[in-house]
């Protein structure tokens, strides 16, 4: 495999390009946007040139890894050639199918589709392609360049081969490989978002502020962050988008996200990305201060 095609420039597609690019694989970055693509670019040469200060990486390095990257806004002109294509794009089911139904018209028979879906159905998604065995789960942590994670999701159809493949290539990529099966939420946010939300609901009971709460976690569990501060990291929409998958994968009540939460979307308040989440982050991208409504 020498060619990835990554679909999505945003905060986890240009951490999964430059993470393939730094290890030596072509990379063929996608995105509809010039603009998103050009913010992904910008992202991960900061990105490299803080590694290059910290001495974990060369000047050569960086202008290797720079290089090894491709960009396309057209998916067709994109995908050409890829051994593997990793969808990367917001998580939204309706929008991953469209995806995946041009993968299918335009990819060879023989190429591996991943989705870096933190919830959908992987059986779901490859319900759209004429080989469904060859379509897996592949969920990167944020920040993909120093998170060991890779979790791997088995679709019902997809092929002893494939899931260890990705396996391998997770390894080749410095990863630890975990594989879960095909459940709304896998692993990792079946068992982050449920905390997440009780935090919020913590918090919207008053039961304690927005420091309070997290450092009890921090201080009390060992947690390198707090749960509010981690939802402010991961994007309040994205944290409400997999509590959906989940109760209505689930049904089961435990999994309804917090009105707060619903309220704090609705109002555009999404954490860092917005500037204000439970803190506010218009001085400083740390969590510093917290937010003017919960103070």
């Amino acid at each position: 495999m020498k060619i990835v095609a990554v679909i999505g420039a945003g905060t986890m597609g240009n951490g999964i390009a430059h993470t393939f690019a730094q290890n030596g694989f072509t990379v063929k970055l996608i995105d509809v946007s010039e603009e998103a693509l050009e913010k992904g670019m910008t992202t991960i040469f900061t990105n490299l040139d803080r590694m290059q200060n910290k001495g974990s990486i060369t000047a050569e390095d960086k202008m290797k890894t720079i290089s090894n990257i491709i960009c396309y806004t057209d998916i067709e002109d994109g995908v050409v050639g890829a051994d593997l294509v990793i969808e990367a794009a917001t998580e939204n089911l309706d929008l991953k199918l469209k995806i995946f139904k041009k993968l299918n018209e335009y990819c060879s028979h023989n190429t591996i589709f991943a989705t870096n879906t933190s919830s959908i159905s992987i059986t779901q998604i490859a319900a759209v392609v004429a080989h469904p065995e060859r379509v897996i789960g592949m969920h990167f942590m944020n920040p993909v360049p120093l998170m060991p994670l890779v979790e791997v999701i088995r679709g019902y159809n997809t092929s002893d081969e494939v899931t260890q493949f990705i396996t391998t290539l997770a390894s080749k990529l410095g990863k630890t490989a975990v594989e879960a099966h095909d459940y709304p939420g896998f692993v990792a946010n079946r068992i982050l978002m449920p905390m997440i939300n009780e935090a919020i609901e913590t918090l919207y009971n008053k039961v304690a502020g927005v420091s309070e709460i997290d450092n009890v976690m921090k201080l009390g569990m060992g947690h390198p962050m707090g749960p509010l501060q981690l939802a402010d990291f991961i994007g309040l929409d994205v944290c409400l988008s997999i509590l959906n998958v989940m109760y209505e994968g689930f049904k089961n009540p435990k999994y309804a996200p917090c009105p707060l939460l619903v309220n704090m979307v609705n109002a555009k308040k999404l954490g860092v990305k917005s500037g204000e989440g439970f803190y506010d982050y218009r001085e400083s991208k740390k969590a510093e201060k917290v937010s003017k409504q919960f103070q």
